[in-house]
């Protein structure tokens, strides 16, 4: 269930979308929408690379986020400045836990500036904000 107080505090910071519990899942509904959802996934991917405890599914996994995200013409590639693509390039042999966070923060700034202020002047948004209001102030099921 999803209730209309988290949908507001939404508006409030980029942070307290990217913090709730439906906030990431909704926002990235909303980027497909707009083509640009390879932010979100690689940021979401992130994510779940910095909780891997083993060094083999670490490796693994960082290859796949280098291959599907960073390197040039990859299928997904994100906008990132070319010294975080050469800092992940010269770590990639030896992944550590923190070897994608640069990309990452800048993946974050790029979402906070130039998409989230978009979401939330979308139809997206709005009309989502608008079900909850007009079905009661409790919640809907999404």
């Amino acid at each position: 269930r999803i209730s209309l107080e988290e949908v507001l505090q939404w508006s409030q910071s980029f942070e307290k979308l990217m913090t709730s519990k439906y906030g990431p899942m909704i926002y990235k509904t909303y980027l497909k929408t707009e083509h640009s959802d390879e932010n979100i996934e690689f940021w979401l991917a992130c994510e779940a690379y910095k909780k891997i405890t083993s060094q083999r599914k670490r490796n693994s996994m960082a290859r796949k986020l280098f291959t599907s995200y960073i390197q040039p013409q990859a299928p997904e590639e994100i906008n990132i400045d070319s010294p975080a693509r050469k800092a992940i390039i010269r770590n990639i042999q030896e992944p550590t836990q923190s070897c994608f966070d640069e990309a990452q923060r800048i993946i974050y700034m790029h979402m906070e500036r130039d998409s989230y202020p978009r979401f939330l002047e979308s139809k997206f948004y709005q009309k989502f904000k608008h079900s909850l209001q007009t079905n009661g102030n409790n919640s809907m099921v999404n």
